[in-house]
């Protein structure tokens, strides 16, 4: 009777720790990680229907210039007469693909460079480390800048491709520390004791038991690859006539929007590119709370103590 009882309550242990709750719940109970989310929902609601919220054409040279905020235009124009409400709106869908196109091809690169070569060990770690070890060493961004200086007037798929390769060696070296921690537990022994390929190992038992790190990885280069694009597109390294945030801080610098008062066409882009990286940096928070236990921990005792502190404050009122 006792075992049967056990047994019916597996199911719901089992539904109660699957990574999809484990995040929800991490990202509910953590007010932090509730903001970051909240933000990237709204940016990720404009680049979904930004004709619905801007109705002007973001590239159409049809209004006066120089134009201050407005009910027709709420951020005012530009010095070439473009709404710079509606670039504002429809830039949100190419700086979002560039963060989870880049971020997600960075991330599997970081999988295969880092699991890989650590699960594998030998010559193969040595090697695929190496690679890692020694873009680690490079700075980045002047890396960035000398390798995009190759394609004057780069499209998206060249500087997405640039910062992929460019930016997941971070990544890597925290996959590869976490996968040789594993390599030893008892797990996966067992599975090397039942004769499973080495691809069946690492994908099905070593990459599910690092989901946090791995989502956490992700929004750390996701992040960074936001602020890169824009600074690249800003300096002049992107397409000119592509439609993102980083295009519009490289046009109101071209157009001198500072120094002629129009202030919003600068800020309005760099903003918003401030705010997304805080959101990716914000949802950190709760992974952070799933694969570390000591947050989980201070989490705890903070929701324990949390109750109890605001009654005494209600008594001294």
């Amino acid at each position: 009777m006792a075992t049967m009882q056990i047994d019916a309550a597996l199911p719901r242990t089992g539904a109660a720790e699957r990574p999809v709750w484990r995040v929800w719940r991490a990202i509910r109970s953590n007010k932090k990680a509730a903001t970051g989310a909240v933000i990237l929902l709204l940016f990720v609601v404009w680049s979904v229907i930004p004709g619905q919220i801007a109705h002007e054409n973001p590239l159409a040279f049809a209004y006066g210039r120089s134009l201050g905020p407005s009910a027709t235009h709420l951020l005012g124009t530009t010095a070439s007469g473009q709404d710079i409400f509606a670039q504002l709106i429809w830039g949100a869908r190419e700086t979002l693909i560039i963060a989870f196109v880049s971020g997600v091809l960075s991330t599997l690169l970081s999988m295969i460079m880092g699991i890989g070569a650590a699960y594998l060990g030998g010559w193969w770690d040595h090697g695929l480390n190496l690679i890692t070890d020694i873009l680690l060493v490079i700075p980045t961004f002047p890396l960035l800048i000398v390798i995009i200086a190759y394609y004057p007037n780069s499209s998206l798929i060249p500087l997405v491709g640039v910062l992929v390769v460019t930016g997941y060696s971070y990544g890597a070296r925290q996959l590869r520390a976490e996968a040789l921690s594993l390599r030893s537990r008892d797990f996966l022994e067992a599975a090397r004791v039942r004769g499973e390929r080495r691809l069946y190992i690492i994908f099905v038992e070593m990459i599910p038991s690092m989901t946090s790190l791995i989502m956490a990885v992700f929004l750390g280069t996701a992040s960074y690859n936001v602020i890169a694009a824009a600074s690249l597109q800003w300096i002049g390294f992107g397409d000119p006539n592509s439609q993102s945030w980083g295009t519009m801080l490289y046009w109101a610098q071209t157009g001198e929007a500072l120094q002629t008062g129009q202030y919003l066409w600068a800020i309005g882009p760099g903003v918003c590119i401030a705010l997304l990286s805080a959101a990716f940096a914000l949802l950190n928070y709760a992974f952070d709370e799933i694969g570390n236990p000591a947050l989980q921990r201070v989490s705890r005792r903070r929701s324990r103590y949390a109750a109890p502190w605001r009654t005494r404050a209600q008594r001294v009122r």
